[in-house]
């Protein structure tokens, strides 16, 4: 059995919607066998992702798919939620509509919390949004239909206490309700209250009601992948990895600046770790490093006390990688 639809940036309901509820049942997303648990992954987590597609499309709501980390603006360097594509329209009170996507995405504030089976860096976002359409009931009541449809139920919600009057009554006892003063979620520049699901102690998703007249709703594939489908957490090298390839498939390279710099921090960081990547960026890297040591060993006697500022800015050495450079 094969689910091998094509991927296209942009799906318009009229031209697939048809075929795909066809062969919706056939293009299931639940483990087939396979051997190399890398494969089984990337596998699982594309036909959840197919299937939230075409669960989107059922009910009549646009798709759209990027599999780039580039942000959709100037704000962030990375791309780190799915609502990034959609900022104007949740602040043009002209607009009403509601698209769905999914959008592979990257942040580096878990970067030390990485490898216990919750963080990632990179992960895949599955969204939903609606600019003065969708109710927040609407929402909860998709998001439940969907999470049916995979056999997952959340052990508890979370609502603000400024909400919890409005909103208890919405799940209509469906799920216990837990209040959270810390139920809002903000881009920095677009703010509102939210709802958070949890399965097993970790959050899957959450529905934000932007300007109390939008919706923003973002659940995570991967964790959605590894409570389904019982996937293997990827350890910390792992997941430096991944997030790598992401990014140089994205079309970045190493440099000193902005999202160069962080790709050769990364690939740095996987070097010291001594991890492994097949890629010729991580091979330079490591060279790299080895030529940056032995500067290192060769000038820090004539340089003592120097600042990790002067060390970067005068020879290229990130002073923090040379911490475990033992004495001559």
């Amino acid at each position: 059995m094969t689910c091998d639809i094509p991927a296209r940036a942009f799906l318009p309901r009229e031209i697939v919607l048809a075929s795909r509820i066809a062969r919706h049942a056939e293009c299931h997303y639940l483990l087939a066998r396979h051997t190399n648990a890398k494969e089984v992954a990337y596998d699982t987590a594309g036909r959840l992702i197919r299937h939230y597609q075409d669960f989107c499309l059922s009910k009549g709501i646009d798709f759209e798919t990027f599999e780039s980390v580039r942000p959709h603006d100037a704000t962030t360097l990375f791309c780190s939620a799915g609502m990034q594509r959609y900022k104007l329209l949740f602040s043009d009170p002209s607009h009403e509509g509601t698209v769905a996507n999914s959008q592979a995405c990257l942040r580096l504030g878990d970067l030390d919390e990485i490898g216990d089976g919750t963080h990632f860096l990179h992960f895949t976002m599955l969204g939903l949004f609606s600019f003065r359409e969708m109710s927040v009931g609407g929402a909860i009541d998709f998001w439940l239909e969907f999470l049916a449809t995979l056999g997952l139920v959340p052990d508890h919600v979370t609502i603000h206490p400024d909400r919890l009057a409005d909103w208890t009554p919405l799940y209509r006892g469906r799920l216990p309700i837990v209040p959270d003063p810390e139920c809002t979620w903000s881009d920095g520049s677009i703010t509102g209250y939210s709802t958070e699901f949890y399965k097993d102690g970790v959050e899957i998703g959450n529905i934000v009601n932007p300007l109390g007249t939008c919706i923003d709703v973002g659940f995570g594939a991967d964790r959605l992948d590894m409570l389904i489908n019982g996937t293997p957490p990827e350890d910390v090298r792992e997941t430096l990895g991944s997030a790598i390839m992401k990014i140089i498939e994205s079309g970045y390279h190493p440099g000193n600046r902005q999202q160069g710099y962080v790709l050769r921090k990364l690939l740095r960081r996987l070097h010291r770790m001594g991890g492994t990547l097949d890629h010729p960026f991580f091979i330079e890297e490591g060279e790299r490093q080895d030529r940056l040591r032995a500067r290192y060993l060769h000038l820090r006697e004539r340089h003592p006390g120097m600042s990790p500022e002067w060390w970067f800015d005068t020879h290229g050495i990130e002073l923090s990688d040379m911490q475990d450079t033992p004495e001559r």
